[in-house]
């Protein structure tokens, strides 16, 4: 067969037919698999380089095709999936990070993934070290001979900060330090990190490749040699992606592509409309070129995907006073959804943080963020600016 198009292959990756013939790829909603012999079942068990499903929780046909695509997006070798975008960030923690190890990070990170960081890895004895996303040449200072793995996120959450991924994989390959990347903001349809060297990259698939705010999960890409570790990590502690959940992500990269399209294209419109209104003092978007990261953002983006963060002048107070005013958007704490969404990071997704750690990663106390729907973008901007009106 030729060579396909990522396009295609989001959409004619699937499970092999059964003998109904189906077109659309079946769910195979079973907790587990019978086998042909007592000895057929003692070898599943006795082999496990055997490709054989024997328990969802391990595997299953339907989170195969899910984790199929999802590699092939991303250009990775193999994949595993999760329950939820937070399971396979700390799945890949406790894989790779033991007793003893360092970790590096940036500071502009979700605030869950934060928490892990400085109160649950410490009972391990792991240590973490923060680097700010806008000076990456401070990352080499903090380099240990226990540091094992750098974590980053581009473009951040929610502050869509931007780092140069070539750049930290060339420092990492010197160092031998494991480079995993959340590619949740940008999908595989807008940024591919292991061209640009990442090791890992991991995505919470209840945002952007769901797409619909429907069902949670995660997943994680790579190099077979890594990706083997972390699946036993999963197959035997639990966190397990469940194929219904599966089925339906699976479903939803048929129009990744065409969506994330839309996604950017409607919010470089309501980017471009906000930067000089009187109310807001700044507006941030990775393909504005006022965004100080605009020059990498087009190397190694595709569009600017669908994110758009906003300050107002008036503080958290007018935050709220935006939020309670809007009519048509969704005040809820997901993203990537076809509706547009609006949260106010400070008092809500980042508030258990000190003001002094959330200014540290870029959430003053007025930044608005904009998850940028699927609406008509004229609709979207109307509803935005009564609320501006009023805040």
């Amino acid at each position: 067969m030729a060579k396909q198009h990522p396009e295609t292959k989001a959409i004619r990756i699937q499970t092999n037919q059964t003998s109904q013939k189906e077109h659309s790829t079946p769910l195979f909603l079973t907790s587990s698999f019978t086998y042909e012999s007592a000895e057929d079942m003692a070898a599943a068990f006795a082999d496990d380089s055997l490709e054989v499903n024997i328990y969802s929780r391990f595997s299953n046909p339907t989170v195969d095709e899910f984790i199929t695509k999802i590699a092939a997006l991303e250009g990775a070798e193999d994949g595993i999936a999760t329950g939820t975008g937070m399971a396979a960030v700390f799945s890949t923690f406790m894989t790779f990070l033991s007793n003893g190890d360092h970790i590096i990070s940036a500071s502009a990170v979700f605030g869950s993934t934060h928490t892990i960081l400085t109160k649950y890895l410490p009972k391990w004895g792991i240590e973490s070290s923060y680097f700010d996303m806008s000076k990456p040449e401070t990352i080499a200072a903090l380099i240990k001979p226990t540091t094992k793995m750098l974590y980053i996120e581009t473009p951040s959450n929610p502050g869509l900060d931007i780092i140069d991924i070539e750049y930290v994989s060339v420092l990492c390959k010197q160092h031998n330090i494991l480079l995993v990347v959340d590619n949740c903001f940008a999908t595989p349809a807008v940024q591919q990190p292991i061209k640009f060297g990442a090791d890992l990259v991991l995505h919470s698939a209840t945002k952007f490749i769901d797409g619909q705010g429907r069902v949670l999960g995660g997943v994680v890409v790579g190099r077979k040699e890594l990706i083997n570790p972390l699946y036993l990590f999963v197959r035997n502690t639990g966190p397990s992606l469940s194929p219904f959940n599966a089925w339906v992500l699976s479903k939803s990269l048929e129009t990744l592509f065409i969506r994330m399209d839309k996604h950017a294209s409607n919010a470089m419109q309501l980017a471009v409309a906000l930067q000089n209104h009187p109310k807001i003092s700044s507006v941030k978007y990775p393909f504005l070129e006022s965004h100080p990261q605009y020059a990498i953002a087009k190397k190694q983006m595709s569009n600017g995907g669908g994110i758009v963060t906003f300050e107002l002048k008036g503080g958290i107070e007018s935050g709220r006073k935006f939020l309670n005013a809007l009519q048509m958007l969704s005040m809820t704490n997901n993203l990537g959804d076809s509706r547009s969404i609006a949260s106010h990071p400070a008092s809500t997704t980042h508030s258990k943080l000190t003001e002094e750690e959330r200014k540290s990663v870029g959430i003053t106390p007025g930044l608005i963020r904009l998850s940028v729907g699927l609406e008509h973008p004229d609709d979207v901007l109307q509803d935005i600016l009564q609320a501006l009106d009023k805040s």
